[in-house]
């Protein structure tokens, strides 16, 4: 059934956020226009300006409203560690864990050739300048343990080598999460868990 141009174009605006559906979207959208106007006002103002005053950092790509983000600006991270993330929400993760203090770099996606995301997609190229101007001594790699994630952690890894074989390269450890139970813990996060153990 069609609802109308404006009202099918706000559930289709809505059907774009990942993990909506079209009755997601639908209800979405009937519940801010039949009980709280007030609220699509404030969302749609929010994400005028969002769009119109965010960009992407300079020098890290994550987002921000200024030319260079808080965290580069920052003169008590540490330079010499760069972790490179898939998105500012991963990166975004790693601040809330309050266990790192260095500088980031984001991707903005992962390696992807069936979907046409290649190494220049991802500005890798400047990654590989940041990480050997010789301020870097560790690049940490947070990228997703999917095969995507592994496949551009790999490619990456193989290009700083080339240019630096010097540099060390770090990849986030796989493992079983803290708090959960071994017995519902799946086979392959335990194989990797025992593959990554360390000393006691």
């Amino acid at each position: 059934m069609k609802l109308g141009p404006t009202l099918d174009r706000l559930v289709e605006a809505f059907r774009r956020l990942p993990g909506i559906g079209p009755r997601t979207a639908q209800r979405l959208t009937f519940h801010l226009l039949q009980h709280d106007r007030e609220a699509a006002v404030a969302l749609g103002e929010a994400l005028l300006a969002a769009a119109r005053d965010i960009r992407h950092c300079a020098r890290c790509n994550t987002l921000t409203e200024e030319a260079i983000c808080a965290t580069c600006a920052n003169p008590r991270r540490d330079a010499g560690l760069l972790c490179v993330v898939e998105s500012p929400a991963d990166q975004l993760t790693i601040e809330q864990s309050l266990a790192y203090s260095g500088l980031y770099f984001v991707l903005l996606g992962r390696l992807s050739p069936l979907d046409g995301i290649g190494p220049r997609e991802l500005q890798l190229e400047r990654l590989l300048a940041r990480a050997t101007e010789g301020t870097v001594r560790e690049l940490i790699l947070a990228t997703s343990f999917t095969p995507e994630g592994d496949a551009t952690a790999h490619y990456i890894t193989e290009m700083v080598r080339a240019r630096d074989p010097q540099l060390k390269i770090t990849r986030l450890a796989r493992g079983v999460p803290a708090g959960a139970e071994l017995e519902y813990t799946d086979v392959n996060t335990i194989a990797q868990a025992m593959l990554d153990r360390r000393a006691a």
